[in-house]
């Protein structure tokens, strides 16, 4: 499956109503994201759900692949394009075989759990965090060493994650990866489609992607 992972967004709410949230998608979707994963941990199902046929309105219009965080029920319930999970979350083969040919991400943090993820069926991986986030206190930062070994190592799109800013995407020079995952730095932005043109342009033009 040929999936553009090269600009992807990861929702965070920073206290904004569900109106300004969506607004916020929308300018990103419509200036150059490449995916979309609504990332939400405290709501519940029914309002989970709720929002996500809100998000997937949004990019359908726009022709961007939703991912749900986590939530293999949801994805299935919107219709979405595909789920993303960590190692806490159903085992791969297991959510692959729920959720049939729609797109699969998988965490990892090292060789071995990105190549058992491609063996089990991800299509993409997502690596890190590549440095210390606010989004995810507890998250252990992964090497560019091991980033590079991974990416060397599997057939699959590699998304870097974590704490990637507009004027760290240059430390990705010459490493072979497919995308990078962005929060805050998109979703604080004062102007998000600004943001999002600048950051697509600098990550195309790295060597040795």
């Amino acid at each position: 499956m040929k999936i553009d992972t090269s600009l992807y967004l990861v929702t965070s709410r920073y206290g904004e109503s569900e109106s300004v949230f969506l607004q916020k998608i929308e300018e990103a979707c419509k200036n150059g994201v490449t995916l979309v994963q609504l990332r939400e941990k405290e709501l519940t199902t029914s309002a989970y759900y709720s929002l996500a046929q809100k998000v997937k309105n949004v990019t359908d219009y726009y022709q961007i692949p939703l991912i749900i965080d986590d939530r293999v029920d949801i994805c299935l319930a919107v219709d979405a394009s595909g789920v993303h999970i960590g190692d806490d979350e159903l085992p791969v083969e297991v959510t692959r075989q729920l959720i049939g040919d729609k797109i699969l991400g998988v965490s990892a943090k090292n060789v071995s759990q990105a190549q058992e993820a491609q063996m089990s069926g991800a299509d993409y991986l997502g690596i890190g965090a590549m440095f210390s986030t606010t989004t995810k206190k507890d998250a252990q930062t992964t090497s560019f060493e091991t980033l590079q070994q991974i990416a060397q190592e599997v057939s699959i799109p590699v998304v870097a994650i974590g704490g990637i800013t507009e004027e760290r995407i240059t430390n990705f020079n010459h490493i072979n990866i497919q995308g990078i995952a962005i929060v805050s730095e998109i979703m604080k932005a004062s102007n998000i489609g600004e943001k999002v043109g600048q950051m697509r342009t600098k990550f195309t033009q790295l060597e040795g992607k």
